[in-house]
């Protein structure tokens, strides 16, 4: 089903895609399974299958990647051959290219992650500094947003671990809670603004307000 200027246009071979809006799918020649809704949604897709992109510019570069889900103007705009990555809101994971199997809900979550792989972020802004970094989990307002290239942290709460870049393996679990860590690792901190006065330290628990 193709509907839209240009919508389709190069298809040859590929089967069961529906195409609705300008542009939509248009340089698709044997993908089949996806949907694409928006003005250039899914626009550069020439092979990859089951790809939902739904939004103005949703998974434009798209090429190869398949299994992936946008919603949202921008979701997953610069998304070329990465698979496996869902992205739900205006610009989530917007210049993700090649990291695959994310997850970004929420305005800008994971917006600067380009070859990620295996990072969550639930949340306005949530992960936004994120490029290279990989297996991270962020879920709350403005959660682990200067993180840019280390893994395996999460952040659960409003501001937890908000301030962090090049710290590993932390968690941080409440309102603010390791605010001000930078490049600590290895802590675990729970409870509201828990560990707030920790900044480079590492391999510290701390429970409670």
């Amino acid at each position: 089903v193709a509907i839209g200027f240009e919508s389709l246009k190069t298809n040859t071979t590929g089967t069961r895609n529906v195409a609705l809006g300008s542009y939509t799918l248009r340089a698709s020649t044997t993908a089949s399974d996806n949907t694409a809704i928006g003005e250039q949604a899914g626009y550069a897709t020439t092979t990859g299958d089951e790809n939902t992109f739904v939004g103005i510019y949703a998974g434009l570069d798209n090429t190869t990647g398949s299994h992936n889900t946008s919603l949202g103007k921008n979701a997953l705009k610069d998304n070329t051959t990465a698979d496996n990555n869902t992205a739900v809101g205006k610009s989530a994971l917007a210049t993700n290219t090649t990291g695959s199997s994310n997850t970004a809900v929420g305005y800008q979550a994971l917006v600067a992650n380009t070859t990620g792989n295996r990072n969550t972020a639930v949340g306005t802004e949530s992960g936004d500094a994120i490029t290279t970094a990989e297996y991270n989990t962020s879920l709350g307002y403005r959660s682990l947003t200067a993180e840019t290239t280390s893994g395996y942290n999460t952040a659960l709460g409003t501001y937890a671990l908000q301030t962090q870049n090049g710290g590993a393996g932390n968690t941080a679990a409440g309102y603010s809670a390791g605010h001000q860590i930078t490049t600590g690792d290895q802590n675990v901190l729970v409870g509201q603004a828990a560990g707030n006065s920790l900044t480079t330290g590492s391999n510290n628990i701390c429970l409670g307000y």
